[in-house]
């Protein structure tokens, strides 16, 4: 094997690199560090740089030196703690790995590359040179995303974890490549009237049974399902058949794999120094140091990157709330409180709204999406008035709420009644995704249908129910994989969905209502317009607890576009149901979850009712209805 000489007289690093890095503020690292590819007619193979200040000695071993860890030193970059060099002759596709020489404890690593874009499928940990040209063919979706990813949009999400979706039984039960997936995943979204699809983190991660959230590839789709240009197709794809792609983003913790960003070069680089700091009691993970600027570069770039050179559409940060406390997770004693002497992580909260800032002035036409489970305030406000800075904020309140109450029998929702109404006194202090997502149906906690109480017929009206709640309440709407159709099971990650069951009435129905429902919510205006200001709803009744009925309208901009919801929280059918209405005429009934069509009893009101000239509840008019047992019925304004 003939082993290539590094060369020295070759960087992409400019003084102004350097500088921006050292401040916090570069964030397109990804176009200096890790592994590039130099094609001219003068000069072919890889320039390498990483980020290792602590180190005595750093080389790139691989394939194309045995592996041989004196073959090929990098150079540091003057006190910058960055080892650079140029490698003739390597090209797209061989396998590398970081030998780093620690100046502390003789401590000696083979690291896989924190900026590489590809990497071998775990349990191997290389790295592998590659690029991420693509020749794209959204334009005409990343012309128009503003308006499709707009608050004022109908955003209805179907969340998945890609390697359990779908998978190839007569092939070994293996989970579909991103190519494969493509098609498949369109023509089903757009069947089922989803806007958008969020991913579970695809970032390259060692332990599959992270579900992706313990990542070592901040910069690398995980190679489990395909190269980085055929997940590219895959959100390509998606663009072209008018669908969003969210992806999972994880800056608040990482795995402590020895290859990965742990005590990286013999220091903690990456993570806090003391545990009290650095390491994640709940998830046994590191913490990132905020407070260190070359961190901060490098969390950023990672974000930039997938909106950069993925086309992605949101990114949804995980676990915002472990980030914001420093004594998240800990008993008194076990945290260090910060400058001021209270459990805010100041570091976190800059580093949270700089990410916010520099997303929106990129790339405005894109959202951020936090999961934080506090009631931390202004998430989604501007950084300019204190807020955090994110476009949404999930309503974790509402939907442990909801499904607190869903679960009680319907004789005993009387007493739960606040469940119901509690969210709408804060509704509107944030901009709220209502989610009903993949943490509620594992760990023993059941699916959604395993959730609902009573008979199976009993459980199905349940869970259209409160499936016709989630869609008319004020917020965007998020649904996992599976609950669309009624799963039994709790999802498994390493199995398919039980595509299987659509073979039975009960399940397609379920199906068909869920369409049905993105159909009502991405073409009423009143359902989506006004999501996040209290112009969009009004309560008509809110107090009638004894029969667990709530009612109520959302209003769009336009003065005919208003939808009266009315739901019946039993399962006994309520005829001659007075409801007070705002507007005189013919009300027609748009949707109705009891219909035969859907599983149901086939209570209803008969394609509509005429208004009576009967004030209720402060309207001028009312309707007399017949409400469905554990139904909801929506009704359309005559304008």
């Amino acid at each position: 094997m003939n082993i290539p000489t590094v060369r020295y007289d070759i960087s992409l690093l400019t003084d102004n690199d350097l500088y921006l890095f050292n401040e916090g503020a570069h964030f397109r690292l990804y176009n200096k560090f890790g592994s590039h590819i130099i094609n001219t007619d003068s000069l072919t193979g890889t320039y390498f740089s990483v980020w290792a200040p602590n180190a005595k000695k750093v080389s790139v071993i691989g394939d194309f030196n045995n592996w041989d860890k004196s073959a090929c030193p990098l150079q540091a970059r003057n006190n910058s703690g960055i080892w650079e060099g140029f490698i003739p002759g390597l090209d797209k596709g061989l396998k590398y790995k970081y030998f780093i020489v620690s100046n502390y404890r003789s401590y000696r690593v083979e690291k896989t590359d924190p900026f590489a874009i590809r990497n071998e499928i775990s349990p191997k940990t290389a790295s592998i040179i590659w690029d991420v040209d693509y020749v794209w063919g959204d334009k005409v979706w990343m012309q128009k995303r503003r308006e499709r990813n707009n608050l004022n949009a109908p955003i209805s999400i179907y969340e998945l974890h890609f390697g359990s979706w779908q998978r190839k039984p007569e092939e070994g039960n293996r989970w579909l490549t991103y190519r494969e997936m493509a098609p498949r995943l369109a023509d089903y979204v757009n069947q089922m009237g989803f806007s958008h699809v969020e991913f579970l983190p695809i970032m390259e991660h060692p332990f599959y049974g992270s579900w992706g959230y313990q990542g070592t590839g901040y910069f690398a789709p995980t190679s489990r399902y395909g190269t980085p240009q055929e997940f590219m197709f895959l959100i390509d794809y998606l663009h072209q058949h008018g669908i969003g792609v969210i992806l999972d983003w994880v800056p608040s913790h990482f795995p402590n794999d020895e290859h990965g960003l742990g005590y990286f070069d013999g220091t903690h680089l990456y993570e806090h120094q003391d545990p009290k700091q650095g390491i994640h009691p709940d998830w046994n993970s590191f913490i990132f140091n905020y407070s260190r600027n070359e961190v901060r570069s490098f969390l950023l770039s990672s974000a930039l990157f997938w909106l950069d050179k993925y086309h992605a559409d949101g990114l949804r940060v995980d676990a915002v709330a472990s980030m914001l406390y420093l004594d998240y997770g800990r008993k008194e004693g076990e945290w260090i409180p910060n400058k001021h002497g209270g459990h805010e992580n100041l570091d976190a909260i800059s580093l949270l709204q700089r990410f916010n800032e520099e997303v929106y002035r990129n790339h405005p036409d894109v959202q951020t999406y936090a999961e934080e489970s506090t009631a931390w305030p202004m998430v989604s406000r501007p950084a300019y008035i204190g807020g955090l800075g994110f476009g949404l904020k999930w309503d974790m309140g509402w939907m442990h709420d909801t499904l607190d109450y869903m679960a009680k029998d319907p004789i005993y929702r009387k007493y739960h009644h606040k469940n119901l109404t509690f969210r709408l006194i804060y509704a509107f202090s944030e901009n709220f995704v209502l989610p009903l997502s993949h943490d509620e149906v594992v760990h023993g906690k059941s699916s959604l249908l395993g959730k609902m109480p009573g008979d199976t017929w009993q459980k199905f009206a349940n869970l259209r129910l409160i499936l016709g709640y989630m869609y008319a309440q004020p917020g965007k709407k998020l649904l996992f994989m599976g609950s669309e159709f009624g799963q039994w099971r709790e999802w498994n990650h390493d199995e398919s969905l039980d595509w299987h069951l659509l073979n039975y009435p009960e399940h397609s129905n379920l199906k068909n209502w869920v369409a049905d429902l993105n159909r009502l919510y991405r073409g009423e205006p009143a359902l989506y317009e006004n999501d996040f200001t209290q112009a969009g709803f009004e309560w008509i009744d809110c107090n009638d607890v004894e029969q667990s009925i709530i009612s109520f309208i959302r209003k769009g901009n336009a003065r005919d576009s208003i939808i009266l919801a009315v739901y019946n929280f039993t399962s006994v059918p309520r005829v001659n149901y007075r409801v007070g209405v705002p507007h005189n005429g013919f009300w027609k009934e748009i949707l109705n979850s009891d219909a035969k069509e859907y599983g149901g009893s086939g209570y209803g009101n008969m394609g509509g009712v005429e208004t009576a000239p009967i004030s209720l509840y402060g309207r001028p008019y009312s309707l007399t209805l017949t409400l469905p047992p554990l139904g909801v019925v929506f009704l359309k304004s005559p304008g």
